[in-house]
């Protein structure tokens, strides 16, 4: 039998222990994930592009686990009653390839997202930081609003989306959790003193969403939305004014905004800033860059994290997936038709 979270008890489980605090100890699995990165299979995720959309596979295995997410990405999507985003992902055994552990991803790569973008903050941000900013309201920024808060204490928040409904929607949620909300009507509004700001938008093209006149020393730059072929935010420029710093080279070539770039354009994978091989930053006036398309590490790293965190809770089914005959080789005798009694 096979453990299983589905939507119902991901909810569940996420207002039990509460956002801010799950992303806080996801931080820590990706951070000891990251610290092993060498250990683990890595490739750009398997993405198939449609007029409409991208739906991807993302592989990984530490040699110990294996794990793979499947995710879909539809721009357009929420137009017709749909999420842009939904996912579910599963664990399995290397030793003898049963799978092991399937949870619902939606709700979950939201989570592993935001945690992603803190655990690079704050080792990248000045250690100062106090003001962040969310160009796009969609369904990362309260995600994103509560990471902050949780690993390092941001409560201050200034965001801007062309919809007005999105900002209202960011509002209606956040206010009540005490934080103090700023609503602009301008991008150059929103990231004005602003010590991190976290691009997030949806639309599946090369835009301009933050132009390098309004990116100032000191910054970090959680650059969340450009996560797919053809889709950028930033204006080209402030990557060459920027230290890059990127999950896996070879996926974010592709997918990120270093797109925009050549393919020998210098970046820093995060982990060697984890392990201590490279440098972060290195001055309050650098201006750092997170390229931040989403690995399956990550993913990784955010099943183990609600696989240990359900464990023997009521929050865990099962769910009968593997055949499994008295006799190994004898998989007909789960179809073999029971002779009637005479």
């Amino acid at each position: 039998m096979v453990k299983f979270v589905d939507v119902e008890n991901m909810a569940r489980w996420i207002q039990r222990d509460g956002v801010e605090n799950i992303i806080t100890g996801m931080v820590e699995y990706l951070e000891s994930d990251y610290r092993r990165w060498e250990k683990f299979d890595k490739t750009p995720r398997l993405a198939s592009h449609t007029p409409f959309g991208v739906i991807e596979l993302m592989p990984t295995s530490d040699g110990q686990e294996y794990g793979f997410k499947f995710v879909n990405g539809h721009p357009s999507n929420p137009a017709r009653g749909y999420q842009t985003v939904t996912a579910f992902g599963f664990l399995a055994d290397v030793d003898n390839g049963y799978p092991t552990f399937e949870a619902e991803m939606t709700l979950l790569t939201a989570l592993r997202t935001a945690a992603t973008s803190c655990m690079v903050a704050r080792k990248l941000a000045r250690p100062d930081s106090k003001k962040l900013a969310l160009v796009g309201a969609g369904s990362q920024s309260e995600f994103q609003a509560l990471g902050f808060r949780g690993t390092m204490g941001i409560e201050d928040v200034t965001i801007y989306d062309v919809d007005s409904a999105a900002i209202e929607k960011f509002r209606r949620n956040m206010e009540p959790l005490g934080f103090r909300i700023t609503v602009c009507d301008t991008v150059e509004q929103a990231v004005e003193g602003a010590d991190i700001i976290t691009t997030c938008t949806a639309d599946k093209a090369q835009n301009q969403i933050l132009s390098d006149n309004l990116v100032k020393p000191g910054v970090h730059l959680n650059a969340v939305g450009g996560d797919c072929p053809g889709k950028t935010e930033l204006e080209s420029a402030i990557l060459d004014r920027s230290k890059v710093f990127v999950e896996f080279p070879e996926q974010t070539r592709i997918e990120g905004e270093i797109q925009q770039k050549s393919p020998d354009f210098p970046v820093t994978e995060f982990w060697e800033v984890l392990t201590g091989a490279k440098p972060g930053r290195e001055s309050d006036e650098d201006i750092t860059l997170f390229d931040s398309v989403g690995f399956a590490i990550n993913d990784f790293s955010a099943l183990r994290y609600v696989r240990d965190a359900m464990k023997g809770s009521e929050l865990e089914t099962e769910i009968d997936l593997i055949a499994n005959p008295d006799d190994p080789k004898d998989l007909f005798s789960l179809v073999a038709e029971v002779p009637s009694p005479v």
